[in-house]
């Protein structure tokens, strides 16, 4: 007998990209990190904090950051929900929301991978629909799923594509189910959903600290919903799950907003640079709103060009899924990186 459900022998887990030990000279650009350091002002938190915050438990509903939020988006404090990274809050909408085959999880494919390991492990059916070349989202068929959560990444990983805002509307408008928009790489776009949560009971936006504003290791992600939608999901949320240092540090990253933006314009600025100098060397880069360029190898080496990047100290993603095989995910760096980057690839494409 396994001391396991069926559902979790069954599944495969999530495999994250690979974290090199730290103070090696590794030249990390394979999980969409932000290249330049988190808020002066988030660090002077940390280095002020009052350790008396550590022997109490914190704020189950993390209120000053949820503060931060309101005051940086103008939402109302009620319409916030706090996560352990906006994943946590994925895994909350699935054990909130699907079961089996009755309350379906539905996604379009390829999109973030973490997805399906999350419904497997509720157990609840997925259905993948499949994105077209042109990468229009399939309203029409997402519909048809009638999924009781149904998921969409905008910005989408790994192809850097938005999603229409009158797309995302249609779709809210017609779906039964909740709908959660994912812009954990909203900070590098020019358009946002928010205002669907204003016009939709069922729509909800899920953002992250961990790309804009440089806080990947604080682990730090928040929902936007109205508050009818947010009541079942804070019954299955952690009680604790947000912990005081990460509720202050936080707070302090989401008000500087000069700060993020400076930075995330420095970063759109290497990825224009970057993907001219890709294109340049063979690769074809389609356009990004993320942090990142998926770039297809027209001779479908992506993988032993992933390995040969690594043996020189350069981490990319490779993914070895359906419609993925023939590319890479280059996360943009600072120039410096960018440049060590494009010339390992000179070499190894032997240009």
């Amino acid at each position: 007998m396994s001391y396991f459900r069926p559902a979790i022998d069954l599944m495969s887990g999530y495999i994250p990209g690979e974290q090199p030990k730290p103070g090696t000279s590794i030249i990390k650009l394979n999980t969409n990190e932000n290249p330049y350091p988190p808020s002066p002002a988030a660090i002077a938190v940390l280095r002020n904090l009052d350790a008396e915050l550590l022997r109490r438990y914190p704020d189950p509903f993390a209120r000053e950051f949820c503060q931060a939020v309101s005051e940086v988006l103008d939402i109302p404090t009620d319409w916030v929900v706090v996560g352990n990274g906006s994943d946590e809050l994925l895994n909350i909408l699935v054990r909130a929301c699907a079961e089996g085959d009755l309350r379906r999880v539905v996604y379009p494919m390829p999109t973030y991978v973490l997805y399906p390991t999350i419904a497997a492990m509720q157990p609840a059916t997925t259905v993948e629909i499949p994105y077209p070349a042109d990468w229009k989202l399939p309203i029409e068929d997402l519909v048809a799923a009638r999924g009781a959560l149904t998921l969409i990444a905008s910005p989408n990983s790994p192809s850097g594509h938005i999603v229409p805002l009158a797309d995302l509307r249609t779709l809210a408008s017609q779906l039964e189910g909740v709908l959660a928009i994912d812009e954990a790489y909203v900070d590098f776009a020019p358009d946002s959903a928010l205002s669907l949560v204003r016009e939709f009971d069922n729509v909800i936006i899920l953002r992250t600290l961990s790309k804009g504003y440089s806080l990947a290791g604080l682990r730090m992600g928040f929902g936007i919903a109205n508050p009818k939608l947010l009541a079942g999901l804070f019954k299955v949320k952690d009680s604790y799950n947000i912990d005081a240092i990460a509720n202050l540090v936080g707070a302090a990253a989401m008000r500087d907003r000069v700060y993020k933006n400076n930075c995330a314009n420095l970063v759109k600025e290497s990825r224009a640079q970057l993907a001219i100098e890709l294109q340049q060397l063979g690769l074809k880069v389609g356009e990004s709103h993320g942090n990142f360029l998926l770039a297809t190898l027209l001779d479908g080496q992506a993988e032993q060009l992933y390995l040969g990047l690594k043996e020189r100290g350069i981490l990319v993603r490779y993914f070895n899924r359906s419609g993925l095989q023939d590319k890479l995910r280059i996360t943009v760096g600072t120039p410096a990186q960018n440049s060590l980057l494009t010339q390992a690839l000179a070499k190894l494409l032997r240009i």
